[in-house]
């Protein structure tokens, strides 16, 4: 499947992606491979198939909750970089 270096661009936009200019033709390339990839298994015949999640038949395996008591909570907090209000306070992540 053909991508255009705009098209490349514009999904670098919404992805909050800065890619050089020189890394551009790259990324077309990769792109169109894994599309043309995602063309040829949506190809495939999966009448009659079993739906599965994972390769065995385990799921929703979860471990059961336990509370640990760290000790006090200002002793924890000296080792923050920056805390506020008892809390740690580490850099917004989210645009």
């Amino acid at each position: 499947m053909k991508i255009s270096k705009e098209e490349v661009i514009h999904i670098a936009k919404l992805a909050c992606l800065n890619i050089p200019e020189d890394k551009i033709e790259n990324y077309r390339k990769n792109l169109e491979e894994i599309l043309d990839f995602a063309q040829i298994v949506n190809k495939v015949d999966t009448e009659g198939m079993k739906e599965t999640v994972g390769v065995n038949e385990s799921y929703n395996v979860f471990r059961k909750d336990e509370i640990i008591d760290y000790g006090e909570a200002e002793e924890l907090l000296k080792n923050a970089p920056s805390q506020d209000e008892g809390m740690f306070r580490i850099p917004k992540v989210i645009n």
